[in-house]
């Protein structure tokens, strides 16, 4: 697996795919759906999914020795890499802005969603989004990516309008508290986005490995 993993990084990645990885420092950005760092890094991911399907990767990965529920797992493993890496610049950055940044007078009155540990924990959602609606549409034919990416970015736009709306309806406003006031609360948050990454991915993965076996490449 650590050799297929390789392989994706160095043959099948498109190199713009790594340059997206710095959309997690849209974060910084106040009075900015900060959520769209998440969806910036899907569309590097699909760019390099798009280069794949043009250099045949799927039939060359065919003719190396492994199986198709190992190629399946190592398109994945490349995939959760790259979304942990965007999310670690996430991560850092909503840090800095919870330390050091936290009195600057643009964030204070950010209408928008504040960077938090409730935000990372949307944007885990986002990823775990991704993982279920294309690469699970893309293991369907092992080709077709347009209307599996489409579909990813009609629910990624909807699911941010709602995480960047619920802090505004009562009862609700500690999720996009910039300080440390309700930490528990958006913990809490945090952990319910890591449940549920880990839950979609685990569900793409399954049904990506029963998709995929039964193509004919």
């Amino acid at each position: 697996m650590k050799n297929l993993l390789v392989k994706e990084c160095r043959l099948a990645a498109a190199t713009i795919t790594y340059f997206f990885l710095a959309a997690g420092l849209l974060t910084l950005i106040p009075g900015y759906p900060i959520l769209m760092g998440v969806f910036f890094t899907c569309l590097g991911i699909f760019y390099s999914f798009q280069t794949m399907r043009e250099n045949r990767d799927i039939e060359y990965s065919m003719l190396l020795p492994v199986s198709k529920a190992e190629v399946v797992k190592g398109k994945f493993l490349f995939v959760m890499l790259l979304e942990g890496c965007s999310f670690l610049v996430m991560a850092l950055v909503t840090v800095v802005r919870m330390t050091a940044l936290k009195n600057v007078e643009a964030y204070l009155t950010n209408p928008l969603m504040s960077a938090n540990p409730a935000f990372l924990g949307w944007a885990l959602v986002l990823f775990g989004l991704f993982n279920l609606v294309f690469l699970r549409g893309f293991f369907r034919t092992g080709y077709y990516i347009g209307k599996p990416f489409v579909l990813f970015c009609v629910c990624a736009f909807v699911l941010t309008g709602v995480a960047e709306a619920l802090p505004h309806v009562p009862g609700l406003e500690a999720l996009n508290v910039p300080g440390p006031a309700y930490a528990g609360t958006q913990a809490a948050a945090l952990a319910a986005g890591l449940a549920a990454y880990a839950l979609m991915t685990w569900a793409a993965i399954r049904g990506s490995i029963r998709s995929f076996e039964k193509i004919d490449i």
